[in-house]
């Protein structure tokens, strides 16, 4: 399977990839609302930031506690019920006087029941998919995050100056909903991948076992790490630019969407892994000329070269796929986006934090010079030999 006619060929990845391209789009419109709704409210950069990826760090708690949920419960059940889940988490951050300290609670939660949701996604996408194809499908939904993302920016932008941050949420909860109405009615009813009832104890076991092995380590840390880091510089585009973070937002996606279609449909299976680590590299170089606080159309050219990058982790989920047992797929995956979403989370607080005392263009220079370090010290871990046959889960 080779081009994206076959992969939409295949009954059941429609309807997944609707419901996940409506639910990032509600996503990305209600991160934007409610960045703008707490700058205005309290002028912080550091709040702000973590109001548009604070969430992130209830991930911690469902990656060690709710991960094992990912292979125990049935897909379409899950999906259906995270979207909703999302809806209602949307309309709750809309309701007019709510405190912040109520507003970053619902934020919370909702980091913590989407902590499961990569888990679900992307272990049913491997399920869907014959495993030559898993790479064509996962660029496919990496363009739809792009491309929801571009469009998220753009109308959640407008819909905050045309009906007000708190209207811009709640048209996201009708995008919430309508991605579980998506779910519900287009895919299959199938078991469970794993037997058993989800349980902190399972959960921990089998991250145990995940994290015992030292590629599958390395593999990890270079995706979260890197990409937390400049997700940080991302995070403080509203005060770096009030009237314009919408449109870095929006070329930022298109970045990676570009990057995507590249790694994911272009280049050739052979060439992947030679890539990777110069695709790392890129994802935050361009970010150190916010050092010289560039105008805004050399900054809009650093932020969608930059993006490119993001397309390093198409390769490197590859490889997790191949150092991973079937039956623990879910959990694999899930806490892949589990931790990545966490150290977004600690990237965009790191981020807010140095902004705070220098400026934002400070911010993103400093994390872009961490991001390449880190890039750096995991490139000998990375140079893996084949890979070893996965050990299985003891019963």
């Amino acid at each position: 399977m080779r081009t994206y006619r076959q992969l939409f060929g295949v009954p059941e990845f429609t309807p997944l990839f609707v419901s996940v391209s409506l639910l990032g789009v509600g996503s990305t419109v209600s991160g934007i609302a409610l960045a703008s709704l707490v700058f205005s409210a309290t002028h912080s950069p550091l709040l702000a930031a973590l109001s548009m990826f604070g969430g992130s760090f209830a991930q911690v708690i469902g990656a060690v506690a709710l991960l094992s949920a990912a292979d125990r419960l049935p897909p379409r059940a899950a999906e259906t019920g995270l979207a909703a889940t999302a809806a209602a988490g949307a309309a709750a951050l809309a309701l007019p006087g709510l405190p912040l300290p109520a507003a970053f609670s619902v934020l919370f939660a909702l980091g913590l029941a989407g902590s499961v949701g990569g888990g679900v996604r992307y272990g049913l996408l491997a399920e869907i998919l014959p495993q030559e194809a898993y790479v064509l499908g996962r660029s496919a939904l990496n363009m739809s995050n792009g491309i929801t993302q571009i469009a998220g920016f753009a109308v959640g932008g407008a819909l905050v100056a045309a009906l007000s941050p708190r209207g811009a949420l709640l048209v996201a909860a009708a995008l919430a909903l309508a991605a579980a109405a998506v779910a519900l009615g287009g895919l299959s009813s199938r078991p469970a991948r794993s037997a058993g009832r989800p349980s902190v104890r399972e959960t921990w076991r089998v991250n145990r076992l995940i994290w015992s092995s030292a590629p599958r380590r390395y593999v990890y840390l270079a995706l979260w790490v890197p990409n937390g880091l400049i997700v940080g510089c991302e995070s403080v585009f509203v005060p770096y630019a009030p009237g314009h973070a919408g449109l870095l937002l929006a070329v930022a996606a298109f970045g990676m969407l570009a990057g995507d279609v590249t790694v994911g449909r272009i280049v050739p299976p052979r060439w992947r892994a030679r890539i990777a680590t110069p695709l790392r590299f890129l994802l935050a170089a361009p970010y150190l000329v916010f050092a010289v606080r560039p105008g805004l159309p050399l900054a809009l050219a650093a932020v969608v070269l930059a993006s490119v990058g993001y397309a390093a982790s198409l390769v490197l989920m590859e490889r997790l796929v191949e150092l991973t047992p079937d039956d623990i797929q879910g959990q694999s995956l899930g806490l892949h986006t589990s931790g990545m979403l966490t150290l977004q989370g600690v990237g965009a607080a790191l981020a807010g934090a140095v902004a705070q005392r220098t400026s934002a263009a400070t911010a993103m220079a400093v994390m872009a010079a961490l991001s390449v370090a880190v890039s750096l010290a995991l490139v000998r871990g990375l140079r893996a030999p084949a890979p070893v046959a996965p050990v299985r889960p003891a019963p």
